[in-house]
């Protein structure tokens, strides 16, 4: 959502889809190739391309930015984590807020999702 709400503030175009992986040159969102790249290896197990989006991820920002999508990353995970393992749904405004942005990024598909209502 914050993704969403942002690009609008800046007047950016960014194609959601690019969250789920589905990366073009349209996505709106700067290095957005690397960045979910480095965010997937980041949550699987390949040490060999962790190694490599890493450093493809580091060729392209500086270092300060760097450091904060990888503070980024662990923040989602761990908040993440948390929600899941505790239960916890969204809140009957976020589930209106967010209805459009959970389909378009077909969050039903996790299994956590059933700790939220329908909206």
């Amino acid at each position: 959502m914050l993704l969403r709400v942002s690009g609008q503030m800046t007047g950016a175009d960014v194609d959601m889809a690019a969250v789920n992986g589905h990366v073009s040159d349209q996505a709106g969102i700067a290095h957005a190739a690397e960045l979910v790249a480095f965010t997937e290896a980041v949550m699987g197990t390949d040490e060999a391309a962790l190694e490599t989006t890493r450093g493809a991820l580091r060729a392209v920002l500086s270092p300060e930015a760097f450091v904060d999508a990888c503070a980024v990353i662990g923040a989602f995970n761990v908040v993440d984590r948390i929600a899941d393992s505790t239960g916890i749904p969204l809140d009957e405004p976020m589930v209106a807020m967010t209805e459009e942005v959970r389909a378009d990024l077909d969050l039903a598909r996790f299994r956590s999702s059933a700790n939220t209502p329908s909206g």
